[in-house]
């Protein structure tokens, strides 16, 4: 049978772009799988033919293997030069290294002989700008001048970062994961994956984070990382020319992104079957794992961090939770679920302001305003003037005996004979105060400016800021409990678990608890979340406080509404993305919700055997649909086949090119055989090789809710709706239309009819499921989605 398989036999010879997609239009799933599934098919055939077709067969078989080790050695090598470039422009804001200026500040001291351990930040190859310019390090000017070229510093970074975004590639800014999400859902958007998209979201992600804006690079390497893919998908045919076959790649490449993003290779695989991907068949998740084992391989080998570790944020934590504790910890998941909804309505909110105002006009001023009032007022508190990561992994830390942070600064007892792992817990000192003030500055700076922040026309991930948000409160409410414990050892609640003298609570684990709330408040991620976690921390045997935040901090956001920032994004861009978790609640049949009805106009449809060239040419003008039924006649409208809108387009273009005698009168053929005309008429055009005879049907009586969940697990384009009487066949067409916009898909009103009621016979109908797109300029391209053929 000549149906979906034979759909790249167009005419007598094949010709270039048939089969492909236009530009924000939607795949056919079912389609890429049959072209696939031939294409096998033909390898495996010709591979016993001789000795070099095996081994062209072989080398098919492994090309999706070589793909992911590419992949994983370009993402992490990437990785790795961000990382290592964001210290260095971090540092520089502040000061240069006079032995080698490429070094940070860290690396800086590290070569110096002349560091102590009590002043381990300071050398003298280490200077300020005021240092370095005036001589003096110390003093109110030299306070005010090391102020104004912090700022000057990081205006300079986003003026760059931004105005490189907006010249050579505006599909670099923002995440990229709700667009990366829509793209693994089958729509096409031309050149968010390009070369060139990837070098400027390279560069300008380094210069985004290091002006110091509330953002993360987590969420742009997840894009950078399908870029990787998308480049490497190019150079092998069986993925270039297969846009299902090219998202399976990216699947994959979003995993290896999150895996160099936190040294989370488990984590990246989960988070991609979890939070990005539509179609993850087993293939794809072993290949998954793969990539991100070698992104994560080659990232350890650059050792960005300088610590010889894997993971961002190492602890090491010597005193186990209590059960008590979890009561705290579901707080914070409380807090999580609660800042994860404050923060997507408002950002939602904010950003709907920025699309329909003349604020959108103008990216680049917007950019330097929140960039100059981000960095005005984050210099004086030392919690936001040093770069988010440094401020989570110092509030992840364990106080130790060798600690010189604000934070651990209690007063000890000079009795104390106790190991140097093994410090009981002991009253605040001054300093621990007076960083619980900044640390509330802090929170509260950090909640308002990352509202702004996020969405802006520069790389910006979510995920630090998210983590920092929650790591701070988290650690505010863990020193609160310690010192509750010291003070109040003799309470029923800590009576059982801490005695006086003992190492009890661990504000450090408070604080990363606090960051997995947040981060799951703001994505509703739960497994890949705590597994990130817990492989970005080291902390595996404090699995079960994670666990808990996690699902306390996914129900309370839940309550408030079930979509999570790149869900709300991706509404708010206006993307043809159809969620599984979406449920559908009208009680509808696909006859409730057909076109056209009775005054519109009729089903624009093509004969097997009675069009010709200008009436298509004509029905393409005059209509936007995607494509068009094919029936018998006009007077018995029996459904033959579905052509798409571009194979036809296209098809007729070539014939007009190629093939002699094609002209406007020439009749179009869509039958296997065309009939013997005479010598005067004009040559005829056979198009049988672009129609497609095995389209998806249902019954008009069909439910929506199942014709919607067809639509989702098969990937569809288009369905057909049928309506057979037996009696006597007679067919009749109408259209049905059902919007991609979950929440929108009940329209009332009956089908039109063709003839009276009680005329027997066999009515077909075409149900379409147009997914339609604002593109990211905001330009409206397309009207609402017609009565579709």
């Amino acid at each position: 049978m000549n149906g979906a398989g034979n759909l790249m036999d167009f005419l007598d010879e094949p010709f270039p772009d048939v089969g492909t997609y236009e530009d924000f239009h939607t795949i056919d799933w079912l389609r890429e799988k049959s072209r696939d599934t031939d294409r096998h098919r033909k390898i495996t055939s010709k591979s016993k033919e001789s000795i070099w077709e095996l081994i062209k067969s072989l080398l098919d078989a492994w090309s999706g293997w070589v793909v992911m080790l590419l992949i994983g050695l370009l993402s992490g090598t990437l990785a790795g030069v961000i990382d290592l470039a964001v210290d260095w422009m971090t540092d520089l804001k502040e000061g240069v290294c006079l032995s080698a200026f490429w070094y940070s500040h860290e690396q800086c001291c590290w070569t110096s002989n002349e560091t102590t351990f009590d002043d381990r930040d300071k050398c003298p190859q280490w200077q300020k700008w005021a240092e370095l310019m005036t001589g003096h390090a110390e003093g109110g000017g030299a306070y005010v001048l090391n102020y104004f070229l912090y700022v000057l510093w990081a205006l300079l970074f986003s003026f760059l970062a931004v105005s490189l975004v907006r010249v050579f590639a505006p599909y670099a800014c923002g995440s990229g994961i709700p667009e990366i999400k829509t793209i693994l859902s089958g729509f096409i958007i031309r050149g968010y994956l390009g070369k060139w998209t990837l070098l400027i979201k390279t560069v300008t992600l380094v210069l985004a984070v290091s002006s110091g804006l509330s953002l993360g690079k987590e969420g742009p390497l997840v894009h950078v990382a399908c870029c990787c893919g998308n480049l490497f998908c190019s150079l092998f045919s069986k993925y270039s020319k297969n846009e299902g076959k090219r998202r399976e790649v990216l699947s994959a490449a979003a995993a290896a992104g999150v895996s160099v993003a936190f040294g989370a290779p488990i984590g990246g695989v989960l988070f991609s079957l979890e939070e990005v991907s539509y179609y993850f068949p087993l293939k794809t998740l072993w290949r998954s794992f793969f990539a991100a084992l070698v992104a994560a391989f080659t990232l350890r080998s650059i050792n960005p961090f300088g610590n010889s570790r894997l993971v961002l944020f190492y602890v090491e934590y010597h005193t186990p939770w209590y059960m008590a504790e979890l009561v705290p910890f579901i707080l914070l998941g409380v807090f999580g679920g609660l800042w994860g909804t404050l923060f997507i309505r408002a950002n939602i909110a904010w950003c709907r302001r920025r699309k329909t105002t003349q604020l959108g006009k103008y990216p680049v001023l917007e950019v330097i305003a929140v960039t100059g009032i981000t960095a005005v007022l984050a210099y004086p508190n030392p919690y936001t003037r040093r770069s988010t990561s440094e401020l989570i992994s110092e509030l992840f830390n364990d106080c130790g005996a060798l600690e010189s942070s604000q934070l651990c600064d209690y007063i000890n007892n000079p009795n104390m004979s106790r190991p140097v792992d093994d410090i009981p817990d002991r009253p605040a000192g001054p300093g621990v105060y007076n960083a619980l003030w900044q640390l509330a500055l802090a929170l509260v700076f950090k909640i308002v400016i990352t509202i702004f922040t996020f969405g802006m026309k520069i790389p910006s991930g979510l995920f630090i800021p998210s983590m920092a948000v929650g790591a701070i409160a988290g650690r505010i409410v863990g020193i609160a409990v310690e010192q509750m414990a010291y003070h109040h050892h003799d309470w029923i609640i800590f009576k059982n678990w801490c005695r006086p003298g003992a190492d009890c609570v661990t504000p450090g684990l408070y604080a990363m608890v606090g960051a997995a709330a947040c981060l799951g408040g703001v994505t509703r991620m739960t497994v890949s979340l705590v597994v990130i976690m817990f492989e970005l921390t080291g902390g595996l045997e404090y699995i079960v406080p994670l666990m808990a935040a996690a699902v306390t901090s996914k129900w309370v956001a839940d309550a408030f509404g079930k979509e999570g920032i790149y869900e709300s994004h991706i509404q708010l861009n206006g993307y043809p993305y159809l969620d599984v978790r979406d449920e559908f609640t009208h009680r509808t049949l696909a006859t409730d919700v057909m076109r056209p009805r009775r005054n519109d106009p009729t089903l624009a449809v093509l004969t097997q055997d009675s069009t010709t060239v200008e009436d298509v040419e004509t029905l393409i003008k005059d209509t936007d649909y995607n494509g068009f039924p094919v029936v018998v006649s006009r007077e018995s409208e029996r459904l033959i086949g579905f052509v798409q809108r571009r194979d036809l387009t296209l098809a007729i273009k070539n014939a007009r090119q190629k093939q002699d005698g094609v002209v406007s009168s020439s009749v179009v053929y869509f039958t296997e055989d065309a009939p013997q005309l005479p010598a005067s008429n004009p040559q005829p055009l056979k198009l049988r090789r672009i129609l497609n005879l095995s389209p998806f049907t249902v019954t008009d009586h069909t439910p929506m809710e199942t014709v919607v969940d067809i639509f989702r697990k098969l990937g569809l384009r288009q369905c057909l709706v049928t309506r057979i009487r037996l009696k006597k066949l007679k067919f009749t067409s109408l259209c049905v239309c059902v919007q991609a916009s979950p929440g929108h898909h009940h329209q009332e009103g009956r089908p039109a009819s063709h003839g009276s009621d009680d005329e027997p016979g066999s009515r077909v109908h075409h149900v379409q499921l147009e997914r339609r797109v604002l593109p990211p300029d905001g330009v409206n391209r397309y009207r609402p989605s017609p009565p579709s053929s």
